[in-house]
């Protein structure tokens, strides 16, 4: 076999079938890809398994010979099922069943031998091993070295996909550990030394072979610094590069918007929203943009700061533009702070402030006239403040001097297409990143870790705790008293949300309104349960449960007597503009009693009358969505009710939302969160392509963050001594690795 690189394709150790499998499956497709492969688990066997003293549930490496096997037809399914006897030199025997007797009953012969790993189980009073992985020796002196090798090594267990089993899978690497030319060694041997580091060929070795007494953990810390260090690079050039750029300096003006705002503002700002809007003013008054995140607590007033800025960015001549993700939220925006400037907002009209501005909005469902009115006063600079969606991002749309881009909930934009915002400056605008829960460090160092961080954890004066409580929806006592809890907030004067995972159809009753998790994703564009942002239930069939939409909710609300005569309406993403805008408007004022939606809500709502709120199937909800849901009430001085509706949950789920019942603390749920999610979810919420998971990391865990810390702050070193990484060529092979054409792209741009 010709030598191979850590470059070279799988197609050159497999064939084409298996090689498109594992890459589909798997996301391998490189040798290189192959050694980050780690097993699950290792087979410790010392010496080999005495039949004579296995128990159920160990982990087993068996040498045996096969001492008979039968096969027969199974009475409830198609096919044929063999069991085998097998024994050891003791004279010891166990049971081998396989399901499926394809492939093996003309392999697995009486007399010959070889070895079996899988997990002991039992049927009847017999213990058995079912569907093992095993290796058949061809001859006695084969046999005789592979019992050597087995006595003196952890057998690693890989994930499985398909025909590649886990032995075949550890032979696989094996060969390609023995070929290929060079071990690739990204980390420079300085940085190495002062960390403890193995080599990264060591490294291998000890991962995917290691002796009996050797520690795979050892290996595995490598790989994850290895991933560590090559993203903190990626980010520190990220940083370089930006930092490498002209922008216009907006120094604060001193009698302008932002001092008559301030001068206005009914309620005190908290000192840090005093101390973060200083760092804004400071950074925007430099040559060089700012890049910027800010992340705060529900209900931590993340808007008015960055509101704030966006005044400072208009009085010192430019334009601010603020990005949301949905429709609704974009409209609440645009009301907000509105409201918030009164008169300041009503620049050149009558009545207007003498030095006011305009705010102008622009969304995907607008009427012609009104995306021409926006447009119009986007590009020649009348509309100070310009409030969006992803229309904002379209081509056509221009500014007359753009200095600030705020982007919120940044979780749902692509560095795309905040960089196609970014664009439409005359230089490269100040960029404002604002994430609507707390994210936890280690999120911080490696999603935007190439960003600035202000952090607001202390809550505007008069913000009301919020009770939190898990209802069980399968005691009908429990579910009516949630709906009487409402009529009572209601009848209080007060107002509610009850959010649904779906939306269903307008004809649906509470009898045909309800569908399965598989069916509900697709109901909307614009929002969803968020079922993601966990991975999925691991207990039993709870995913297939079904789910509530808003009609259907809608209809049993009505029908419940308890609230009869309440005034209940609808909301979701899928309602026409001036529909969505007139319901929240409605709510707003007070005309609404009951509003029954989906995720829509989920940020940006300020309804400070608001005061209770019911999730149904609450279980189908992430937990950073839900304390970001029920953000929503308690923002006033009246105590906010959150009521999680669940019913036929698993333990996991359950654990999930007794977790935020528990505690009010953002920055705790969302450790918390991010222990259930999966890592290429988190970072790909960011990055795109091939460089957009994690495999070795596991932001969640705390032994991890110091990992990332270590490797940041080495990266970050390297990097500014060598940008282009001219003198670490393994590195630089290593990045490019990481990173598609586009978003090597994006790195040029900065």
């Amino acid at each position: 076999m010709p030598a191979l690189t850590e470059d070279s394709p799988l197609t050159k150790l497999l064939k084409k079938p298996d090689a498109e499998q594992l890459a589909r499956t798997k996301g391998i497709q490189s040798v290189g890809d192959l050694f980050e492969f780690v097993p699950r688990r290792y087979v410790r066997p010392g010496q080999l398994t005495d039949l004579s003293s296995v128990h159920v549930g160990e982990d087993v490496l068996v040498v045996a010979e096969v001492k008979s096997a039968s096969s027969r037809a199974m009475r409830n399914r198609r096919g044929k099922m063999l069991t085998v006897a097998i024994g050891d030199d003791r004279g010891n025997e166990l049971d081998v069943t396989f399901f499926n007797a394809y492939g093996h009953e003309k392999k697995l012969l009486p007399g010959v031998r070889g070895f079996f790993v899988g997990t002991i189980g039992a049927y009847g009073r017999r213990l058995q091993l079912t569907h093992p992985e095993y290796e058949l020796f061809e001859d006695d002196e084969q046999g005789e070295a592979a019992v050597e090798w087995y006595r003196t090594h952890r057998v690693p267990v890989y994930s499985t996909t398909g025909k590649l089993n886990s032995l075949r899978l550890r032979k696989l690497v094996h060969t390609a550990l023995d070929t290929v030319d060079r071990i690739r060694e990204p980390v420079p041997d300085d940085v190495r030394a002062a960390r403890g580091l193995v080599d990264r060929a060591v490294a291998l070795e000890l991962v995917h072979r290691p002796a009996v007494d050797d520690l795979p953990s050892r290996g595995l810390e490598r790989l994850k610094y290895d991933e560590a260090f090559v993203l903190q690079t990626i980010l520190a050039q990220r940083r370089k590069a930006a930092e490498s750029e002209l922008a216009t300096p907006r120094p604060p003006r001193p009698g302008g918007l932002l001092a008559a705002f301030d001068a206005r503002l009914p309620f005190e700002l908290t000192a840090g929203q005093l101390e973060v809007g200083e760092v804004l003013a400071s950074e925007l008054a430099s040559d060089r943009p700012m890049h910027r995140l800010l992340q705060g607590e529900v209900g931590s007033g993340k808007t008015v700061v960055a509101l704030r800025a966006m005044l400072a960015a208009i009085d010192a001549g430019g334009q601010a533009a603020l990005l949301a993700p949905t429709e609704v939220l974009a409209a609440q925006h645009h009301r907000s702070i509105t409201t918030m400037l009164g008169d300041l907002a009503q620049g050149g009209m009558l009545g207007g402030a003498e030095f006011g501005t305009t705010v102008a909005l622009l969304t995907g469902s607008q009427s012609a006239g009104a995306r021409r009115r926006a447009l119009l006063d986007a590009a020649s600079g009348e509309a100070g403040i310009v409030v969006g969606t992803h229309a904002l991002i379209q081509k056509h749309v221009q500014f007359a001097d753009l200095a600030l881009v705020v982007v919120d909930e940044q979780h749902r934009f692509g560095v795309e297409q905040r960089d196609a915002l970014r664009e439409k400056g005359i230089r490269p605008p100040h960029v404002l990143v604002m994430t609507a829960t707390p994210i936890p460090r280690t999120v911080a160092m490696t999603v935007f870790g190439d960003m600035e961080t202000s952090t607001l954890r202390e809550l505007p004066k008069g913000r009301s705790a919020i009770a939190t409580h898990v209802v069980d929806a399968d005691r009908p006592g429990w579910v009516e008293r949630t709906w009487q809890r409402v009529a009572e907030e209601v009848a209080k004067g007060h107002q509610a949300y009850v959010v649904c995972p779906r939306i269903g159809d307008v004809d649906d009753d509470a009898t045909t309104g309800a569908a399965s998790l598989r069916d509900s994703a697709d109901d909307s564009s614009d929002e969803d349960a968020g079922w993601d942002d966990w991975g999925g239930d691991d207990d039993g069939d709870a995913a297939e449960r079904e789910l509530t939409g808003v009609y259907a909710m809608l209809s049993t609300l009505r029908a419940t007597p308890a609230l009869e005569g309440l005034r209940i309406e609808v909301l979701h993403g899928r309602l026409d503009a001036d529909a969505k805008d007139a319901t929240m408007r409605a709510f707003s004022a007070g005309e609404i009693d009951v509003l029954v939606a989906t995720t829509v809500i989920e940020v940006g709502v300020d309804v400070p009358n608001a005061s209770v709120m019911v999730v149904v199937d609450a279980d189908r909800f992430g937990i950073s969505q839900l304390h970001q849901l029920r953000g929503r009430v308690g923002r006033g001085s009246v105590p906010g009710l959150c009521l999680l509706m669940t019913q036929e949950a698993g333990e996991r789920a359950l654990e999930r939302l007794d977790q935020v019942a528990a505690t009010n603390d953002g920055f705790e749920l969302a450790r918390a969160d991010l222990v259930l999610r999966r890592e290429g979810d988190v970072l790909g919420a960011r990055q795109s392509g091939r460089g957009n998971s994690v495999r070795h990391l596991r932001l969640g865990r705390v032994e991890d963050e110091q990992i990332i810390a270590d490797a940041r702050e080495d990266a970050f070193a390297l990097v500014a001594d060598d940008p282009d990484l001219r003198g670490h060529p393994a590195l630089a092979a290593a990045v490019a690795t990481r990173l598609d054409e586009d978003q090597a792209a994006w790195l040029e741009r900065g």
